[in-house]
């Protein structure tokens, strides 16, 4: 009974934050339904038969998000969530009407070139004030907040609505409400910009293809053949937690939804096995986590990603592939470790689902991720056409299902179609619904973007964190060279190596700040626009190779450790309100776990072959993917300071040396980085003896 009531207080906190809460009775449940499956109806007409241009379909796209989240998320938590107040019903109208004028007067503004009239002044600003409260609703003020900033900056200065001089380092010309407008509303420069294109275009069809599959049971399937499979083996919950959310992660772009969905059965099983509440709840924090850095969807980071570097869909995915490998692979090891060092126990065999048939009896949920799989990888599809032939599979699939169990069990076959086709309607809504705070976040962060690209914050940016470093280098130099003459090294490449180091720092914790309180994929287009640009450019000023797409992984993959960060990592509070745990104990916990997913983004924006750049033949990417495999278990027994037994502070010590020495990717230090681990292997054996 407790963990039934977790498990609501858990999906009660997705509804409140990805799906919307409300709930009306009546007519309007049904308007609502219509309006959800129009959406997934609409973007599957443009991505197959309609052809419609870039400004219209986004325009539409975003109409559809702002409408159904003033019906869905109330103005405030204590709001009757069974009724609609009559302010909401304006406000999603005037939404929708605001959204719509793009499309309504099309035409004129083409021949007008940008040019706004008086009355679309009008339109944009209430369109803007309208998405900043749609953010609000849908994300918590964070965001909101951000793009107000960023508004009120480029409105001040000396030609500009608000005529105040700024500090000369961030000093820009200002502009007034309708060159703002222009830039945000009539032009694909702001809102209508890259990061909502890739969102009409890509998100919305893998969002969708994720929430078929979930309704036609393979987040269950995925959960029961781990656990069949994984169950007897010491840890077999925890194990299987991680294979269930890996395969979840592979096409669900958000981590709350992953706790929810696979949580919601390894969490007790995990706590029955004998892990404790708050370690059961950090596991299943740190692999659903994990499970946004997985490909092909990468919590649907991977397409705008393709868009902002330039580079092809399909190098996004390789770049990404030995980095979310081996961070699953590694926390498989660490709760096997745990499970070690608890003295667990796997669950019998009686109490688990029996293999062969639990493998087979839903084994069409593996078809269209293997279809998908193979369409990008071996035939070159495009990502939207793979995902649509994908989602055409799951409801064919489930339509022969259907017909072959009616025909089997002699039952009506007009009664169970008609139960498929339900279940199909329901994750079309389920999509759009689950689609919502994606398209509102990347239309919000369009407006940091156009302000970024306005004003050339950018490039003060740059001089900014070059300026920071550089003052936190020249007292750490200081400091410590005495110690660098004395071993012969040259300063100033101890200082540029630093300096540089110190960059990647200030980036790191500022996309965890702002990940406090953003979505993975709003916090990376935010981090892409303001610092990947000036990872790339002081790398150049001290004589650094660091490829784009590395910058670009950098911010992505610390985006993605805040949802588990205390204080506010929703993914820790859900997964705590499943197994009766403490929200900031686990948090902090899950981020223990995840401290192998943190040093990855250091150690290949260093060294790229971990990426699979520079990389020239299929042997060689094999063993760059076995050595740093065998480098970041080193680090996970480190960090566990568990081995072969328990270790102690030397042989920790050691292992976090052969962990770097590996990670170097040259012949002589993997050799050199082997033996260590060989040594405190011997070491761990003796004292055990």
């Amino acid at each position: 009974m407790v963990e039934n009531s977790g498990t609501t207080e858990a999906e009660r906190l997705v509804a409140e934050t990805e799906t919307g809460s409300r709930n009306p009775d009546g007519v309007m449940k049904w308007v609502i339904v219509c309006l959800a499956v129009g959406w997934s109806l609409f973007q599957l007409a443009i991505a197959s038969f309609w052809v419609l241009d870039a400004t219209r379909s986004r325009a539409i796209h975003i109409t559809f998000a702002l409408v159904l989240t003033f019906l869905l998320f109330p103005c405030h938590k204590r709001s009757n969530l069974s009724k609609i107040p009559w302010y909401d019903y304006l406000l999603a109208i005037t939404a929708g009407f605001t959204s719509l004028y793009l499309v309504i007067d099309y035409l004129g503004i083409q021949q007008r070139f940008g040019l706004p009239l008086d009355r679309e002044v009008i339109i944009g600003t209430v369109f803007l004030i309208l998405l900043l409260e749609a953010t609000r609703r849908t994300l918590g003020p964070a965001l909101a907040i951000i793009a107000v900033i960023f508004l009120l900056y480029a409105l001040t200065g000396p030609r500009g609505m608000i005529p105040i001089t700024l500090p000369e380092l961030i000093a820009h010309r200002g502009y007034n409400l309708k060159r703002i407008v222009s830039q945000m509303y009539i032009t694909t420069e702001g809102v209508f910009g890259v990061a909502l294109g890739v969102s009409t275009q890509f998100v919305f069809l893998y969002v969708l293809f994720g929430s078929l599959l979930d309704k036609v049971g393979a987040g269950k399937y995925f959960v029961d053949v781990a656990t069949a499979f994984l169950g007897v083996f010491r840890g077999g919950p925890a194990k299987a937690a991680v294979v269930a959310s890996g395969l979840t992660g592979l096409v669900s772009g958000s981590s709350l939804a992953n706790v929810v969905t696979t949580g919601t059965f390894t969490i007790p099983l995990m706590k029955r096995s004998g892990y404790p509440a708050i370690k059961a709840a950090a596991t299943e924090v740190a692999v659903s986590t994990n499970g946004q850095l997985m490909p092909p969807v990468m919590g649907a980071a991977a397409f705008i990603m393709a868009e902002f570097t330039g580079q092809p869909y399909f190098a996004i995915v390789r770049a990404a592939f030995i980095p979310a490998i081996i961070s699953y692979l590694a926390l498989f090891y660490i709760v096997h470790l745990e499970a070690l060092k608890l003295g667990l126990r796997g669950l019998p065999r009686s109490e688990l689902p029996p293999r062969r048939e639990t493998f087979f009896q839903g084994v069409d949920n593996l078809i269209p991720l293997a279809f998908l799989m193979w369409g990008i990888v071996i035939r070159g599809f495009s990502p939207g056409g793979a995902v649509m032939y994908a989602i055409a599979l799951v409801a064919g699939l489930q339509l022969i299902k259907s017909l072959l169990i009616s025909l089997r069990n002699s039952e009506s076959v007009k009664l169970s179609l008609s139960k498929t086709i339900n279940t199909l309607i329901m994750g079309l809504e389920s999509g759009a619904r689950n689609m919502i705070g994606i398209a509102v976040a990347v239309a919000t962060a369009g407006i940091i973007v156009g302000i970024v690209n306005l004003t050339g914050l950018g490039l003060r940016l740059t001089e900014i964190i070059d300026f920071l470093s550089a003052w936190l280098t020249q007292g750490i130099v200081w400091l410590v060279l005495p110690v660098v003459n004395l071993l012969g090294g040259n300063p100033e490449v101890f200082s540029n190596y630093l300096q540089f180091l110190l960059v990647l720092v200030v980036t790191a914790i500022a996309s965890l700040i702002l990940g406090l309180g953003l979505p993975t994929t709003a916090n990376y287009i935010v981090m892409a626009s303001l610092t990947a640009p000036v990872i790339v450019q002081l790398a150049e000023q001290f004589n650094f190779n660091i490829p784009l797409l590395g910058a670009h992984l950098f911010v992505f993959f610390f985006g993605i450790l805040a949802d588990d960060t205390p204080p506010v990592g929703l993914a820790a509070y859900a997964a705590a309100a499943i197994a009766r745990s403490n929200p900031i104990a686990t948090g902090i916990q899950g981020f223990i776990y995840d401290l192998r997913t943190a040093i990855l983004p250091f150690l290949f924006i260093f060294n790229s072959k971990l990426l699979l750049i520079g990389v020239d033949n299929w042997w060689e990417g094999v063993w760059v993917f076995i050595t740093a495999m065998i480098a970041m278990f080193a680090f996970a027994a480190a960090t566990q300071g568990y081995f072969l037994n328990p270790s102690n502070w030397l042989e920790r010590l050691l292992l976090f040396v052969a962990t770097f020495l590996l990670f170097n990717q040259h012949l002589g230090t993997d050799l050199l980085g082997f033996l260590l681990i060989i040594l405190v292997a011997l070491t761990s054996v003796r004292r055990s003896l």
